[in-house]
């Protein structure tokens, strides 16, 4: 037997005994929605994570949703009233917002290789265009309407983070000695300077980590400000907030980061004191929301191990299969969906419909007996889910998507 991660805090069993996902018992919603395979996004868990972050933070700290971690456009729509801005990596993810959300909050855009800018929408009065190289920026200047801030390669990384996104040569952004030059640039252009842009790494569950790396991004903000002579407008701290996927993991202490970041920020740099500061979060505010449910076609034993096999895959859930970024797979948490919460009664392995041995959701857990159309439901798929994972491959089918 292998151990399973936690389920996420907001999903609760029905009378009859069926998970439920918002006000729908899952067999209900899966049959209104048309079968499976099934990604169905509660928005109150959403609602009560952004709420969570404003409790907590200092009110001085924008919150924005990076759009990366989940562009279903019902959940981008429902997140636009709860946040303050939008963090981008496409222009697909960028006409999405504009379509959903219009130019209501600020958008910024982010990534390396970025296309060509259409010059409406670099002209757009809330977009900022996060440069990633000196080149970038001789790519896209034009003049005055152009909004530029520097995303800074840091000489430091955020500790024990599943990606770690500074402290080393990397694609992303302008190595930390080489910014002030490339801001001095953007001025003379007679762009608009916005400010820096620095993420350090991502899904870290250590406060300390996250503490470190924020006392460290605003001390480099400030040795960055100091060196120019200039103010920063913004500053975007990244993000790096986890969310328990694993046996083991425990949330985030969010009050402990909360109240260093505020003892960071009142004692923050002179050039800093009319700096406003961002912080760009998208597992930790949609990854819990998300369970994917998928329908056994099959029940076979092979060898005295039982197998459950599945009408979905790593072609829409490629996180839970190990193959996004895991160096040792271990199990997200699994439930039979009309049994939630009902004893484990036996050993078995979910396995996809794809024809490789990659293809593997859950390996070896215990779960309530289940049979030829019952549903299985994978947690923490609100986040790096349908988007993140090969969706054509082997030429399977897709997959459905709702927010209730």
């Amino acid at each position: 037997m292998k151990a399973m991660g936690p389920i996420p805090a907001g999903f609760r069993a029905s009378d009859d005994g069926s998970l439920m996902v918002g006000d729908w018992r899952a067999p209900d919603l899966v049959a209104a929605q048309g079968g499976t395979p099934l990604f169905a996004y509660d928005r109150a868990i959403v609602k009560a994570q952004a709420a969570r972050f404003r409790a907590a933070m200092p009110p001085e700290v924008a919150l924005h949703y990076a759009v990366k971690a989940n562009p279903y456009a019902p959940l981008v729509k429902a997140l636009a009233p709860l946040v303050d801005g939008f963090d981008l990596a496409s222009w697909r993810e960028l006409e999405l917002v504009r379509e959903v959300a219009g130019w209501t909050l600020p958008v910024s855009f982010a990534g390396p290789g970025k296309p060509d800018f259409k010059p409406d929408l670099q002209a757009a009065r809330d977009l900022t265009v996060n440069l990633e190289s000196e080149g970038e920026f001789d790519r896209f200047v034009h003049g005055g309407s152009d909004r530029f801030a520097v995303r800074v390669n840091p000489p430091f990384g955020l500790k024990g983070s599943g990606m770690k996104m500074g402290g080393l040569a990397s694609q992303f952004g302008v190595d930390h000695d080489r910014v002030p030059a490339l801001v001095r640039r953007i001025v003379e252009a007679g762009a608009e300077w916005r400010g820096l842009h620095v993420y350090a790494g991502s899904q870290s569950l250590r406060a300390e980590a996250v503490i470190e790396m924020q006392r460290a991004t605003v001390a480099l903000a400030g040795e960055i400000a100091a060196e120019v002579g200039l103010t920063p407008p913004e500053v975007n701290l990244g993000g790096g907030f986890g969310i328990p996927y694993f046996a083991g993991d425990k949330p985030l202490d969010i009050g402990a980061v909360s109240a260093a970041l505020t003892e960071t920020l009142s004692a923050r740099p002179v050039i800093l004191r009319d700096t406003k500061f961002v912080i760009e979060l998208g597992r930790w505010l949609v990854g819990e929301c998300g369970v994917y449910l998928t329908r056994v076609i099959d029940r076979k034993v092979s060898r005295g191990k039982t197998f459950l096999v599945v009408d979905g895959g790593l072609h829409h859930m490629l996180a839970a299969s190990g193959n996004f970024g895991q160096l040792l797979r271990r199990n997200y948490p699994v439930a039979v969906a009309h049994r939630f919460g009902a004893e484990p009664e036996e050993e078995v392995s979910v396995v996809g419909c794809l024809c490789t041995p990659l293809d593997l959701l859950a390996d070896e857990v215990m779960l309530p007996r289940a049979e030829v159309g019952d549903a299985i439901a994978i947690f923490c798929a609100g986040a790096y889910g349908l988007t993140a994972s090969p969706q054509t491959f082997l030429s399977q089918g897709a997959a459905r998507e709702v927010l209730v």
